[in-house]
């Protein structure tokens, strides 16, 4: 399943190592997670559901569900989607007996911070790299191994204006980004902690107290900042079908990390449900990555996506079905085929309409849901804003919530773009600086260039959805005096 020729990547992979998985020695790489070698080794199921012994498989490759949860190294539910492979692990999948509640060796650490940074995405690495550049101390948090968020897996270009890296494509930023916020973390003026998750919110006052864990270095961090950013991202969004937990049905941000970051086909024939830009685009991807697409449905009379990307999928004979959708996926332990159907004027399946598709694969691009949380934990004040993409956290314009020192940035405030993720990112970081260095005629025109670049980026047909969710939560934010 592993990718030899890409025409855009190049998969340099590094030493080949070995590891057990129940009992069975599985050819890894490294630099590979668990999850990602199994499904390479032809592995799709990765546990099963507790209650009806369901299989569950890969699904959306960043650590926001539990599909992939194993015991490694005897340690329980490590995400494995997220877990870089080593040589020699022991990783175990079903455990049902409770582990030992002992952990010998295991280390605590205590960090006091101006500005905890949670969330290594576009908008966390920008708002670290505006921080760091004043002269505070910034914490760079991420559970993941990789610094970037979404930016590794997107190999298309960027639209927009070419100050905000227009014609310049996702993997290339996330590289620039990464260059820049290391060379602060050389200079000291930022410390980077991958593979760690924040669990938790513990109060606040003179400083904020947070606690995360490096599951597998069994490190323990009890953080005090004064200022916390959070950046934590989004989450794929799910439909409801029969069978819509078989291995084999994806997020389209799963397909992206084993097919653009790890080099692995998700398999060999998909069914897109969503036509959307993200649907479009990935869709083009696995044509790129050597995977067939049947077709692209859209429960919508029209594509949402740009007819760019539609016009490329058709020219490479791709068809694309709108007011037409997923109606169940079937296989014994694996997905081994979809029925599809139209939808009339009430999104009821025409009756008759149902059409068989054999493929192995099924890709979910129906949306994003704001990881939010961790701020709703710290108590910020929240609402319900469905152009944003369901419960956010109200805040002004310089990215501050109600809970004083507490500020957002990226999908977490609302789901757009990484362009504008990076923009939110650098005006929350700017922000949190000022409250604790002060505000001059300086920073006052990089905040106002700032805000009004975003604006810009707002305008137009493609933004109105974003313009109408930042304008209810600024509204919001001002009837609360934020």
């Amino acid at each position: 399943m592993r990718i030899d020729i890409h025409p855009i990547l190049q998969f340099d992979r590094e030493r080949e190592i070995s590891f057990l998985y129940n009992g069975n020695k599985i050819k890894a790489f490294e630099g590979e997670t668990i999850a990602s070698a199994l499904h390479a080794a032809g592995i799709k199921v990765l546990s099963h559901s507790i209650k009806l012994n369901r299989p569950r498989g890969f699904f959306c490759g960043i650590g926001k569900c539990s599909s992939c949860l194993m015991r490694v190294n005897g340690v329980p539910n490590v995400r494995t989607c997220i877990t870089p492979v080593e040589d020699g692990m022991v990783v175990e999948s079903d455990v049902q007996q409770l582990p030992s509640a002992e952990f010998p060796g295991s280390n605590k650490e205590d960090i006091s911070v101006d500005i905890l940074v949670v969330g290594a995405g576009p908008a966390g690495i920008s708002a670290a790299i505006e921080a760091g550049k004043r002269g505070v101390s910034v914490l760079l948090v991420d559970e993941n191994p990789m610094l970037g968020g979404q930016l590794i897996k997107q190999t298309h270009k960027f639209f927009g204006s070419r100050k905000e890296r227009a014609g310049t494509r996702g993997i290339k930023i996330a590289e620039e980004l990464e260059e820049q916020v290391r060379e602060l973390e050389k200079n000291g003026k930022v410390k980077i902690l991958p593979g760690t998750s924040v669990f938790g919110y513990y109060g606040g006052g003179s400083s904020h107290m947070l606690g995360a864990a490096n599951k597998m270095s069994n490190v323990m961090y009890h953080i005090n900042a004064k200022k916390v950013i959070f950046a934590c991202g989004a989450q794929e969004n799910m439909l409801s079908f029969p069978g819509n937990d078989l291995p084999g049905v994806y997020g389209a941000g799963g397909v992206q990390t084993l097919m653009n970051v790890y080099g692995i086909k998700p398999g060999k024939r998909v069914l897109m449900i969503g036509a959307g830009n993200v649907g479009l685009i990935v869709s083009y991807q696995l044509l790129q990555a050597g995977v067939e697409v049947d077709r692209v449905v859209e429960a919508m009379p029209r594509i949402g996506g740009y007819s760019v990307h539609a016009a490329k999928l058709r020219r490479n004979g791709v068809p694309i079905y709108t007011s037409h959708s997923v109606k169940e996926v079937y296989g014994k332990d694996r997905v081994e085929g979809a029925i599809v159907a139209k939808l009339d004027e009430n999104w009821n399946f025409v009756e008759g309409s149902e059409e068989d598709v054999k493929c192995d694969t099924v890709c979910l691009a129906v949306g994003l849901t704001p990881s939010a949380r961790l701020l709703f934990q710290a108590g910020v004040k929240r609402d319900y804003i469905p152009e944003a993409g369901g419960y956010v956290a109200i805040h002004n314009m310089e990215m501050e919530t109600s809970v004083k020192g507490i500020y957002v940035a990226g999908d977490s405030s609302g789901i757009e773009e990484a362009s504008t993720a990076m923009l939110e990112g650098k005006i929350a970081g700017l922000s949190a600086s000022i409250s604790l260095t002060g505000r001059d005629s300086s920073t006052t025109a990089k905040m106002e260039e700032y805000i009004k670049t975003l604006e810009e980026m707002r305008r137009g047909p493609f933004g109105s959805k974003a313009r109408e969710a930042k304008r209810k939560i600024l509204e919001e934010a001002s009837n609360e005096g934020i």
